[in-house]
């Protein structure tokens, strides 16, 4: 008993730790970008010394590819948890289109930790990660398509491809993420509105009465 309490606070201590870093990771890649994100400077915003990072993470690689995958796993998590509320396809995917702008409006440190990751980084494989396919494997696209497809069985949707009008949809939400003229012209509660009116328009069942 005794060494299963002993096991489980050092196991507490280490993932409080590792979050200190992730989050002090996130901070500089925000500040200075991927190329000068060194684990001296991560250090440095955690307050705690290079060694220390190194114990959790083997080097700033390691590091960067457990933070892709928190971060990614964070905005899914949020969006998806919002969406599972909703009863029909259409309140799914106003939520969904709403959810994912308010996640990168309230996170826009972590929006721009994940762009500094995806565009410089690469896998371990030595892949540059915007280069890969994320295909089926990506939970948000394929909830997203689930929408869609369900919307159309119901006859609330009309006769497109699933697949293209979900790219389409998640090229518009990201376009605010990216387009730093758009943010500053229009603010984002307006543009989730707007595109939620726009899509409702591109995916209406024709002759149908929503």
């Amino acid at each position: 008993m005794e060494n299963n309490k002993k096991e489980e606070k050092q196991t507490f201590i280490a993932e409080a730790r590792r979050e200190q870093i992730v989050e002090a990771a996130i901070r500089t890649l925000d500040d200075i970008g991927y190329a000068k994100a060194s684990l001296a400077q991560i250090a440095k915003r955690a307050g705690i010394s290079t060694a220390l990072i190194s114990y959790h993470f083997s080097d700033k690689s390691d590091l960067m590819n457990h933070l892709l995958v928190t971060l990614t796993q964070r905005s899914t998590s949020y969006i998806l948890e919002k969406v599972k509320e909703e009863k029909t396809p259409q309140a799914k995917l106003h939520t969904f289109i709403s959810a994912s702008l308010a996640y990168q409006g309230t996170h826009p440190a972590h929006n721009a930790a994940l762009l500094e990751i995806v565009f410089n980084a690469r896998t371990p494989e030595n892949v540059p990660y915007y280069k890969l396919d994320d295909g089926e494997d990506d939970p948000i696209m394929h909830e997203l398509q689930q929408i869609l497809q369900d919307g159309q069985e119901q006859g609330l949707f009309g006769n497109f491809h699933a697949a293209v009008m979900a790219n389409f949809i998640q090229g518009a939400i990201g376009e605010y993420m990216f387009n730093h003229a758009l943010v500053k012209e229009i603010d984002l509660e307006m543009y989730s509105d707007e595109l939620i009116r726009i899509v409702d328009k591109a995916v209406k069942q024709e002759g149908g009465t929503r």
